[in-house]
């Protein structure tokens, strides 16, 4: 039961962020907040090490700092860098590698498409959609949520929570 709630509920929160994000720029605080109390309830469960919830916890912190750091560099949204540190908790080191590259690579396809997106007038019908008006808008970021959650969907099965599941905690 445990490791469908983790391989469901994960995943779904994910997808309520990278949507949050291409609709609206932001992130909801509730998603980022139900990812940490979903990860501590799991963690209860899991049967793991105090050392390796310390590991994670540390990713967590250690992502955390880096997005304030980004942040404070206008590099990336308040909301990215809560979401980078809530999904840090889950990745762990070992799969952290696997999750930069996902997310690297999935960062830089939305940037290229959004700046090929920005380059070509908008069509008359699509103006009247203010999400895809705030997305055509050249003065507007990139909502990097979008390659956080998919960087971490990519990741997941990398990762012990994936182990764990399949071998039925």
């Amino acid at each position: 039961m445990l490791q469908t709630s983790i391989l469901t509920i994960f995943p779904a929160l994910l997808i309520v962020a990278a949507v949050s994000d291409l609709l609206t720029f932001r992130i909801p605080n509730w998603v980022s907040l139900a990812l940490v109390g979903l990860f501590v309830v799991a963690v209860s469960f899991a049967g793991m090490s105090w050392a390796m919830i310390a590991g994670h916890v540390a990713l967590g912190l250690a992502l955390l700092f880096a997005g304030m750091a980004m942040f404070a560099m206008n590099l990336l949204g308040g909301g990215d860098a809560k979401l980078m540190a809530a999904i840090g908790l889950w990745i762990g080191w070992p799969s952290l590698p696997v999750y930069l590259a996902w997310t690297a690579i999935i960062g830089g396809l939305l940037a290229l498409s959004l700046l090929m997106f920005r380059r070509v007038p908008m069509a008359a019908a699509m103006q009247t959609r203010p999400w895809i008006s705030r997305l055509h808008d050249r003065e507007a970021g990139i909502p990097y949520g979008i390659a956080l959650a998919a960087g971490a969907l990519f990741a997941l099965p990398q990762t012990v929570w994936f182990a764990l599941a399949v071998s039925g905690i």
